[in-house]
């Protein structure tokens, strides 16, 4: 089992579907599909997202993250086994030889 590490904002971002109108709606739209894929897939998943803690409901199989900077925290959890989900070449700079999926596989993943 991987552990899927998903910085939120960045995979949000990766498609110009308006998100920017409503911020936590995305961000809870994102929660409900990685928990749909993580229940279905058994794969451990972590949604890290910048900011101040929000109410994104309840989504059993995710494990959602607030941070006030999300690549710190990303940094510090991407340990052996983990691949993070990101286009930020500064965080994948960070990661040193972590695994790296990009947004756009990663959304054809989620089906």
């Amino acid at each position: 089992m991987t552990h899927w590490i998903v910085d939120g904002m960045n995979v949000i971002g990766s498609r110009p579907d308006g998100w920017w109108r409503d911020r936590p709606g995305a961000m809870r739209r994102l929660a409900g599909e990685l928990d749909r894929w993580a229940g279905a897939e058994q794969e451990r998943v972590t949604l890290v997202l910048d900011g101040r803690e929000r109410d994104l409901g309840e989504h059993a199989n995710v494990e959602v993250r607030f941070a006030p900077v999300a690549d710190d925290l990303i940094t510090e959890i991407a340990g052996p086994g983990a691949t993070v989900v990101t286009s930020d070449r500064g965080l994948i700079e960070r990661l040193g030889g972590a695994k790296v999926e990009g947004p756009k596989t990663f959304r054809e993943r989620l089906g």
